[in-house]
């Protein structure tokens, strides 16, 4: 019975091994696609910035005062 119960808890200390492997590993893939997901959204964010800076310009060209209002 002994060696029924020892191989069981080798069994779930084999198990755990691999689940803590499983974690750290899962663990290490969020950390790196946190870091992306947080340069691609300083990306995004420069990106937006850079289109309404044209769009303002685009407008300011369009909308210059006729000659004698100047």
């Amino acid at each position: 019975m002994e060696t029924t119960a020892d191989s069981r808890l080798q069994k779930l200390e084999s198990a755990l091994a691999h689940i803590e492997h499983q974690h750290e590993q899962l663990n290490k893939v969020v950390v790196e696609q946190a870091r992306v997901l947080a340069r691609l959204q300083k990306e995004i964010a420069r990106a937006s910035e850079a289109m309404e800076n044209q769009e303002m310009e685009r407008i300011r060209a369009n909308n210059q005062k006729p000659p004698h209002y100047q």
